[in-house]
């Protein structure tokens, strides 16, 4: 008896797939264009590319965290100078491979003149979905004396806030808020007094209201700097003895701006919290550094 095939009926009623098809005459060319091509070289060529797929969709997230904010947060420059340092310009550190830290922050910057120079518009032109901003003012919004920059903390502090909120989801991107670090202000008793005002409570309510992860930096800030007590916690300071840097050659003695020790132990500080409130950044922060 006759097989399907041999009665010719195999391609009249079985077609076979396109699938199939194409696969035949690719492997038919490979056959043709090298005549060493085999089945295993075949194995090995579907493999190869299998691991390519692989490590393509297994590559570091690409993602950038944008921040704004004062001079506690802003990169210092001619570190040979001057030892001061923003916690924002040693944040890089904490994070795994993929992510890019642009710190946004200037010193001097309140919510209100840090949208009123354009520096926003900058960081909103370059911001992507997937990309965090960090926003931290508080120190600046005070200054009463100064128009430019002073923002009553129910009025123009929580609308400026909200804009920025607002304006980050528009972009597909998570904003963080950060309450402002604690200045060093103890009084003749050894107690650290408060310098803030309603700013962080305000931030608070604006995280509560409109659903933003709110890192009380002024909490953190304020136990670490507390726990040190009046003395050690100049350590954190840019207090600086006379004749050590070319641009404080006098010395220094400044209880709201940080060394490089200080400014690492507020980003930790920050990291600290991130992953406490397992924030879905936590998985791109370091293990180790």
């Amino acid at each position: 008896m006759k097989s399907i095939k041999e009665n010719g009926l195999f391609g009249k009623y079985f077609k076979p797939s396109i699938l199939e098809t194409e696969s035949k005459a690719r492997t038919g060319i490979a056959m043709r264009a090298n005549p060493n091509f085999s089945q295993k070289s075949a194995f090995l060529l579907i493999v190869s590319l299998i691991a390519a797929l692989y490590l393509a969709c297994s590559s570091p997230e690409e993602i950038t965290i944008f921040m704004l904010g004062d001079s506690t947060m802003a990169d210092k420059p001619i570190p040979e100078a001057d030892p001061e340092r923003g916690w924002g310009q040693v944040l890089q550190q904490f994070f795994k491979d993929g992510v890019t830290v642009r710190n946004h922050a200037v010193n001097g910057r309140s919510t209100k003149s840090f949208l009123d120079e354009g520096r926003w518009q900058v960081v909103l032109d370059a911001l992507q979905p997937g990309d965090y901003v960090f926003i931290q003012f508080g120190h600046n919004d005070q200054k009463v004396k100064d128009p430019a920059r002073y923002t009553n903390p129910y009025t123009g502090y929580r609308r400026n806030l909200i804009r920025y909120v607002r304006e980050t989801r528009e972009k597909g991107a998570t904003p963080i808020l950060f309450s402002s670090i604690v200045r060093r202000k103890f009084n003749e008793f050894g107690v650290l007094e408060d310098t803030h005002g309603a700013y962080p409570l305000v931030m608070r309510l604006v995280a509560q209201e409109h659903d933003v992860a709110f890192i009380d930096l002024q909490l953190e800030s304020e136990n670490l700097v507390t726990s040190l007590g009046p003395e050690k916690s100049k350590a954190l300071y840019l207090w600086i003895e006379p004749g050590k840097y070319k641009n404080f050659p006098n010395g220094n003695q400044d209880n709201t701006h940080f060394n490089e020790h200080g400014a690492t132990a507020m980003a930790e500080l920050a990291i600290e919290e991130i992953r406490r409130q397992k924030l879905p950044l936590a998985k791109l922060i370091r293990t180790e550094r």
